[in-house]
């Protein structure tokens, strides 16, 4: 049929003006310090953006008219009392209503610009998470995308963000698929904060083949080429830690390999320690704890010059639990005590965005960890415990983990009832997560605590552990490639 002259996707909308009220909002601070009280905010209310310089200058010169509904609620947090028009930001349904919509689509459906999303996947959220994953075509829609459960249609609609790669004769080639691999890791990781990592390592796949495809594209510009090999690289890590959770470790171990690679071909070193932090947390997982404390000192010395001492102290974690593999207590504990004081020097603008999981709670669990692993249990549960406590409600998948892990800990050190009932917990928590990592802890658990049945707690978790057995079996084996995979 015939079509409309070709117009950009913005043609549709007023031209960008300079958005002086924010500029005024931003004040003395630097757009790097204004995106970093930014991201502080964020925390204070459970919120996670992924706020840069970068994306603080698109905003001040109207590049961005409207922001997205997770940024609205920082802003609003930062600024009490102002509205979006008083920031100086379009009035939302100019720009998100069904006739902005509508135009959008028909102009660029692959080209959409991604600030304008939604970064929360919320149940509130997801018939929108549904209707932009039907509308964008492709893979998605071939699939018939409105009958998957809403975690699949969020995972496919993360897979339908990466555009082709464009001609070599356009000189902008590669900024659009750049920021689309930015995206994409960041969808995916918020799915995985959620969800766990089975039902979306499949899907997660195939953005991946998409941005390294992208790699062989003719980029003219050496930024544009070395975010696109970083975005690469780090969505073959999320993308690996995906397979590590699903229990697939030959996969995951492919996967950081992969990343590790291409942040030597771009010389990036902060992508060259997060590759050598998952692979040493691999190693630790497939029981290699000398592999674990080599790939845990690499990563080390390759974040040593990057200003980061929250990104030091996860990577001396990793070190201690390697050291606890080898039933090094000194090793493990020297290890522990780096961890701490890095820890303590608090957060700042060079941490790595994909360590926003990285606080209080996850430094108690993996110490609790490294103490289980020593065969210390009473100091286990009582960092267990503390993680369990201090985690974000945001991490679903996280609290499962430091539930299962209490549980465990609680089994060891005799307390069998309370076992059973940090189980019972974590059973409960399988229903939104889905983690063969954890579920194999809590198989566990429940084989370690089948002798003292006799206690109606113990019971009662046996038996419901049981049936969610079942049923996880009966899901594996009939759901198909949409469904749960096989470990």
């Amino acid at each position: 049929m015939a079509s409309p002259p070709a117009k950009s996707a913005s043609s549709h909308t007023v031209p960008a003006r300079p958005n002086t009220a924010f500029r005024q909002l931003r004040g003395r601070l630097s757009p790097g310090e204004f995106a970093a009280a930014v991201r502080r905010s964020a925390r204070e209310i459970g919120e996670q953006v992924s706020c840069d310089a970068r994306y603080v200058g698109r905003v001040e010169s109207g590049e961005i008219r409207c922001p997205n509904y997770a940024y609205e609620r920082v802003f609003r947090h930062m600024f009490p009392g102002l509205t979006l028009p008083d920031m100086g930001f379009a009035p939302r349904e100019t720009v998100r209503g069904r006739g902005a919509r509508t135009a959008a689509v028909s102009a660029a459906p692959l080209a959409t610009d991604p600030d304008h999303r939604d970064t929360r996947i919320q149940t509130c959220e997801e018939s929108d998470v549904l209707r932009r994953a039907f509308i964008t075509g492709g893979p998605a829609a071939a699939l018939g995308i409105a009958a998957l459960h809403p975690l699949e249609a969020a995972a496919a609609a993360a897979n339908s963000s990466i555009p082709a790669p464009r001609t070599p004769a356009d000189s902008r080639a590669g900024a659009a698929e750049a920021t689309a691999v930015e995206e994409a890791v960041r969808r995916i990781r918020l799915l995985d904060d959620r969800h766990g990592a089975e039902g979306i390592y499949r899907r997660a796949t195939q953005p991946l083949r998409a941005a390294y495809d992208m790699l062989d594209a003719n980029i003219q510009h050496r930024t544009v080429s070395d975010r696109l090999h970083t975005g690469a690289g780090e969505l073959a890590i999320t993308v690996g830690w995906l397979a590590h959770d699903s229990g697939r470790h030959g996969d995951a171990r492919s996967h950081y390999a992969e990343a590790l690679a291409t942040a030597r071909v771009c010389g990036d070193p902060a992508l060259e320690a997060h590759a050598f932090c998952n692979t040493a947390f691999l190693a630790r997982d497939a029981g290699r704890p000398r592999e674990a404390v080599r790939a845990a000192q690499a990563a080390q010395q390759a974040a040593k010059h990057l200003a980061s001492p929250r990104l030091l102290s996860l990577l001396a974690l990793r070190e201690a639990g390697g050291w606890a593999g080898l039933a090094d207590r000194t090793g493990c504990e020297q290890a522990l005590a780096r961890a701490q004081r890095l820890f303590a020097g608090g957060p700042c603008d060079n941490d790595p965005e994909w360590m926003s999981f990285y606080g209080e709670a996850e430094l108690e669990g993996l110490e609790a960890q490294c103490w289980s692993a020593l065969g210390e249990w009473t100091r286990a549960v009582a960092h267990a415990r503390r993680a369990v406590a201090l985690q974000d409600p945001h991490f679903t998948r996280n609290i499962a983990l430091f539930t299962a892990e209490l549980a465990a800990n609680l089994t060891e050190s005799g307390a069998h009832e309370e076992a059973a009932a940090a189980g019972s917990r974590t059973l409960a928590l399988l229903e939104q997560v889905h983690s063969a990592r954890i579920r194999t802890m809590l198989d566990g658990t429940a084989r370690a605590l089948r002798p003292h049945r006799a206690h109606g707690m113990v019971a009662e978790f046996l038996d419901r552990h049981a049936a969610s057995a079942g049923a996880a079996a009966g899901a594996r084996g009939g759901a198909g490639p949409m469904g749960r995979q096989p470990v």
